[in-house]
């Protein structure tokens, strides 16, 4: 039988959408932010983004065709998603051998050593990303300043990163406010930071069109960005000269770039509504909590990727009602 029937993981879902129209979905909804990049950090952000793309396409046709001795599936577009997602995570001045590094910890560690699409359980680029942080520290934080400060050789903070630095430092929020672009500057993009972080905006526009499509549904964003809002509120409400406010936290670093693109991949978030609010929620809240007492100023990735090791627990208890399932009766007197 298992000759005749391929059983494949789940969500097992009936559409007459295909794994590549599904991809290319996804790829369309990033082009806005992917050309924002391009203008804002000029041809190092193209650069980037090809090595990217081309690097998680060769490691992925190699190990399905040398290592899973299976046909090479590279026309599907998720190692093209992952690509892109990758060079949406890493600086525009990165050094193309590392990115490459970070293309194979993707593919390699993060997908096809769970078995290929559909099996693993962490986001593929997410792994790439956290493995590059991890293994180049200085590479992966120094941030080339945008082409319009005419001045692209010098490297400079993100907002996150100076108002990291300034806490630490015990300097209080009002003495940075003036260091800090203005909530304008973080939608539409006028910061530095990494290629797909820069224009809230943009990434926004692409979540629309994703949940026109039926890419994604509104459950995990609401749910990241609702909770992460609420904690960041408290904590700047109870002390605005210690912690940012809520706007801050949401408009700038990858939180959009995460709650959208990353953390409602289809096969590393959860399958219910009721599992991917909860899931969401976890990743919101462990974003807030890791930038505002842990060591990196930014906290998305690590969130997202403790969340999807708790997927499996979630698909397992919070399970929607069996189809011809029987209520029980009172018992009669």
């Amino acid at each position: 039988m298992s000759k005749i029937l391929t059983v494949s993981p789940s969500p097992h879902i009936h559409s007459s959408d295909s794994t590549r129209k599904i991809m290319l979905r996804v790829v369309y909804a990033m082009i806005p932010a992917m050309l924002w990049s391009v203008f804002v950090f000029g041809f190092d952000a193209a650069r980037v983004t090809l090595i990217a793309i081309a690097a998680c396409l060769a490691f992925e046709f190699l190990i399905q065709k040398y290592l899973l001795k299976v046909k090479p599936a590279i026309t599907d577009g998720s190692a093209l998603v992952t690509g892109i997602l990758l060079a949406f995570n890493v600086p525009a001045n990165l050094p193309w051998w590392i990115i490459i590094i970070g293309a194979f910890a993707a593919i390699g560690f993060g997908k096809m050593s769970f078995g290929g699409l559909g099996s693993n359980i962490f986001n593929p680029a997410l792994v790439g990303r956290v493995f590059l942080l991890i293994s180049f520290p200085v590479q992966m934080t120094s941030w080339p300043v945008t082409q319009q400060s005419g001045v692209d050789a010098v490297t400079g903070a993100t907002p996150l990163g100076i108002i990291k630095e300034a806490l630490n430092n015990g300097v209080a929020v009002s003495e940075i406010a003036s260091k800090l672009p203005v909530p304008k500057d973080l939608l539409l993009g006028n910061i530095g930071g990494s290629l797909g972080e820069i224009s809230a905006l943009l990434l926004i526009l692409g979540g629309i069109y994703m949940l026109i499509t039926k890419v994604i549904t509104w459950h995990i964003p609401v749910a990241v960005i609702g909770s992460a809002a609420l904690l960041s509120g408290i904590f700047w409400m109870v002390n605005p000269e210690l912690y940012i406010n809520p706007v801050y936290h949401i408009l700038s670093g990858g939180m959009m770039l995460g709650a959208i693109y990353m953390a409602t991949d289809m096969v590393s978030s959860p399958m219910t509504p009721k599992s991917q609010i909860i899931y969401g929620a976890g990743i919101g809240v462990l974003t807030i909590l890791i930038r505002l007492f842990g060591a990196y100023p930014e906290g998305i990735s690590f969130a997202i990727l403790i969340m999807n090791a708790l997927v499996p627990l979630l698909n397992r208890y919070i399970k929607p009602r069996r189809f011809g399932e029987v209520k029980k009766q009172p018992a009669k007197a």
